[in-house]
């Protein structure tokens, strides 16, 4: 992939107002792989301005001719898939055989999804004497992550598509040349010009600039809470909708009842998947205290074993980030039994995959969201201690809980204050809506639920 010097506005690519741009960095050596445009509020202003003008044209798409311009999209991903993954592998570090399986596979899950969703929702409803119609909410401001790079953008861009609105994109400037090519499958898809617009940029300049744009109807975020937070407040003062999907600190939770040694294999691989960098990764494995030695030793083997599988985090910033949690840890109490802040190599962003044992849940390390590959071993004593402990943050975005019994787990997650729990390695469903509870966010993606956040209502009385 190679990166474009411009922002693709207006069905083609334009050249920035500026001439600042942003180095892409792989994370593995160190070295420059690219550079685009560091955008301005002017190229925000000229998406959103293209964006607004061709929202009448497409909201008056027929759902059946969206659906096919999103399955077109899907088929140009298919299509470049292999690209796909090794543009993913080269800017966020990924092995090259998980942004194959995951960075690739998924957004073409999802896109796929909503091609076939647009064909089949129902748009229109009768409820007694009224006609209620679910119209797209306008232009919408989507703000994406570097952790997740294709699918964070695939989840918004395609609902909205679904429903008919059009969309500004703003990627994160770690890994924006997967944005440039997900914008070349747009085009190639045939979907009309101004519908998708791409402006690279800093989140301070070029994200606050759209999600504070008057153009901007609904601004869809996802990343750290804090500038959740800084969004929501921007949003609400302008009476303007958003969806928020932010931090987290889910927990594992594994009942007496449950196969121990898969439970801790399992968990070990879902914290250290992405290098640790996912928001509903479960860091915090909780086990019964007759287990808990047990526990503990299972999840230092399994850690040492990601030691040669993991790649890096994906900047300087967030491994001195990851490093000073370990550090924090330690001085906290906590007893290392894998990894710790040392770097395992001399070059590239990596960090070692890190377990804590006698964790208790007010240090640090058990309530603050750490992104990166580091787990918390919890001792528990009994269940309404466990679930205490599950729902004691501020977070509740993700969870897991094991149990010999189906019943027993969905009985414990149905009391878990979290937007998803997987029930004894549940597997990822594109159709099941996600998004947090308390801090961890407002809103749904996936779905019907995630396609509803790009509707507003209105009913007609006869």
């Amino acid at each position: 992939m190679k990166a474009h010097d411009g922002h693709y506005i207006d069905g083609a690519w334009r050249p920035a107002a500026g001439q600042d741009g942003i180095d892409v960095v792989n994370p593995v050596d160190e070295q420059v792989i690219g550079r685009v445009p560091a955008g301005t509020a002017e190229d925000v202003d000229q998406a959103v301005r293209a964006a607004r003008a061709a929202l009448p044209a497409w909201a008056a798409t027929p759902p059946a001719e969206r659906a096919a311009r999103l399955g077109a999209l899907r088929d140009v991903l298919v299509a470049r898939k292999d690209e796909i993954a090794e543009t993913v592998t080269a800017e966020l570090g990924s092995p090259l055989k998980f942004s194959e399986n995951v960075h690739a596979a998924v957004p073409i899950a999802v896109a796929g999804s909503y091609a076939e969703l647009a064909a089949t929702y129902a748009f229109e409803e009768k409820a007694g004497n009224s006609t209620v119609y679910l119209e797209p909410v306008g232009v919408v401001g989507a703000i994406t992550p570097w952790n997740y790079p294709l699918h964070q953008i695939v989840a918004k861009v395609a609902p909205a598509l679904a429903a008919g609105c059009t969309v500004v994109l703003k990627p994160a400037e770690d890994t924006p040349l997967v944005a440039q090519l997900f914008a070349e499958a747009v085009h190639d898809a045939g979907v009309p010009a101004g519908v998708f617009n791409l402006v690279t940029g800093l989140g301070p300049v070029a994200g606050q600039a759209l999600a504070e744009h008057p153009g901007v109807d609904l601004v869809s975020f996802t990343g750290s809470t804090a500038v959740g937070r800084q969004i929501g407040r921007a949003a609400g003062a302008a009476v303007k909708r958003v969806a928020l999907e932010l931090g987290g600190k889910s927990a594992n939770v594994i009942l007496p009842s449950a196969d121990l040694a898969k439970a801790v294999n399992v968990g070990v691989a879902n914290v250290m998947s992405n290098s640790g960098q996912t928001c509903s990764a479960w860091t915090r494995m909780l086990v019964h205290r007759d287990q808990y030695e047990e526990a503990v030793a299972l999840a230092a083997t399994a850690a040492a074993k990601y030691g040669e599988r993991i790649g890096p985090v994906v900047n300087a910033k967030q491994r001195a980030r990851v490093r000073s949690y370990i550090e924090k840890g330690v001085a906290e109490g906590a007893r290392l039994v894998a990894g710790g802040p040392e770097s395992p190599r001399e070059q590239g962003y990596f960090v070692a995959p890190t377990v804590f044992a006698d964790v208790t849940p007010e240090m640090t390390i058990a309530q603050e969201e750490i992104f990166g590959p580091v787990l918390s071993v919890l001792r528990y004593e009994d269940e309404e201690d466990a679930l205490r402990i599950a729902n004691g943050t501020v977070y509740g975005l993700a969870g897991a809980v094991w149990a010999g019994d189906e019943a027993e787990a969905v009985a414990f997650a149905r009391r878990m204050d979290t937007g998803q729990v997987d029930i004894n390695g549940g597997r990822f469903n594109p159709l099941a809506p996600f998004g947090g509870y308390k801090q961890s966010g407002v809103g749904r993606e996936l779905g019907t639920h995630g396609l509803a956040e790009y509707l507003q209502t209105k009913s007609l009385q006869f």
